[in-house]
């Protein structure tokens, strides 16, 4: 294109004007651009970076920053480009090759599909439908159909958590576009039976060994109601009266215990330091089971939410006792039903009965993780440091639930030829 430019450069602008003139200097400096699509990348990448680690947003700063990563997109350097070649205003009889160049920049920049919608109404008109997607299937490695949601409780994990999945199967083989479920809607794993042998914990409590939970003492009237939430089942879920485990012990148990003979036993250190040094690793059974030191007020108000059911029926409550909260949410756990999503703030979680926030480990039994599985480094933090510091919490709520993880695996080993 460059060698088309430089042909056509005389035909529409006198000597004087193609050294000097802004347009010609735009399109030649576009080219000089578009050639250097690795390291423009580069440094979009960098200044992305930039802005996330300064905070910049809502600021005079973020403006700049954005029109800065806008004007070094292919879109917009093709863009000016054309803007130049339009002001230069060649004459009719040399439009054609000034859109072939215009055109020919703009191919330069698609990505493989749109390349070939563009190329669709060429086939359409020549009626080579049939044969166009028989080339296609020769090109392409893999297909990808329709996304589809997937619903981690479907997959024997407490909580109602969905994510858009996307799954590539190579040309020759199955297209893989659905998980089926491995537990029925009224089968499906409830909060109580994820959560209620870990509840032994108090305000500002850690504990590293299991206790014995009392539930007749603590549902006095009710135990036999909380007790038929507890089922014995497979490691996917499923029921299983006469072989199975019930969650909680499937958590204690290990789902994939026994797979590493060199396994060691669950630790926890605070730091790379701290790894590096076994003397220092913390080896017990029960790991990041701890919960937060929480003020008289803040329990009163976790009280108050809890008694009502949930936070908007609790707001007038809380406002009259001067307990009123700016806080846009608190999610109050159902016993009997499955958890809303994990996110990674755990004071946006009410225990189903007490008035404190999650523990990480009880956040982690509501991603499926098993207990064994030691989430490491500070328990959480806050302001800046968010930016090199990964706490527990982030890691728990960020994490993909292993047992949907599993199902999705298993479903594609099983088509796999």
């Amino acid at each position: 294109m460059e060698n088309k430019f430089r042909l056509l450069t005389p035909k529409i602008v006198d000597y004087k004007t193609s050294k000097t003139d802004k347009n010609i200097s735009t399109i030649r400096h576009g080219f000089n651009l578009l050639k250097r699509g690795k390291e423009l990348a580069y440094i979009r990448k960098r200044v992305i970076n930039e802005k996330s680690f300064s905070d910049l947003d809502n600021d005079y700063f973020a403006v700049d920053f954005d029109n800065f990563l806008t004007s070094i997109e292919p879109e917009t350097i093709v863009g000016k480009i054309n803007t130049a070649f339009n002001n230069l205003k060649p004459k009719e009889s040399y439009l054609n090759e000034v859109n072939q160049i215009i055109t020919a920049l703009e191919i330069f920049s698609y990505s493989f599909d749109e390349c070939i919608n563009g190329l669709k109404p060429f086939v359409l008109k020549s009626n080579k439908a049939n044969e166009f997607e028989e080339i296609l299937l020769k090109i392409r490695l893999y297909s990808i159909e329709k996304p589809f949601v997937a619903l981690a409780s479907n997959y024997g994990v407490p909580q109602n958590r969905e994510r858009v999945l996307f799954i590539g199967c190579r040309k020759d083989q199955k297209i893989i576009n659905d998980i089926p479920a491995t537990v029925k809607e009224n089968e499906k794993v409830n909060v109580f039976e994820a959560l209620y042998d870990l509840d032994f914990v108090g305000n500002d409590d850690e504990r590293f060994d299991y206790e014995k939970v009392d539930l007749k003492a603590k549902y006095n009237g009710s135990t036999e109601k909380m007790l038929s939430l507890i089922q014995k089942r497979n490691i996917d879920g499923k029921p299983n009266e006469k072989q199975g485990l019930s969650y909680a012990e499937w958590s204690k148990k290990g789902r994939l215990n026994g797979r590493f003979s060199n396994a060691k036993n669950p630790f926890y250190v605070r730091n790379f330091e701290e790894l590096e040094n076994t003397l220092t690793h913390l080896v017990a059974p029960l790991h990041n089971h701890k919960t937060s030191k929480q003020k008289d007020d803040v329990v009163k108000r976790l009280e108050t939410i809890l008694n009502a059911g949930d936070y908007n029926s609790a707001k007038a409550s809380l406002k009259d006792i001067g307990l009123g909260s700016e806080k846009r949410n608190y999610n109050v756990l159902k016993p009997e039903s499955q958890s809303s999503t994990i996110m990674t703030i755990a004071d946006d979680y009410i225990h189903y009965s007490n008035p404190r926030a999650l523990t990480v480990r009880e956040m982690a039994r509501l991603q499926s993780f098993d207990d064994s599985f030691v989430f490491q480094g500070k328990r959480s933090t806050g302001g800046n440091k968010r930016k090199f510091e990964v706490p527990q919490f982030t890691l728990v709520g960020n994490a993909v639930p292993p047992l949907m993880a599993r199902a999705v695996a298993l479903e594609i080993l099983k088509n796999i030829q």
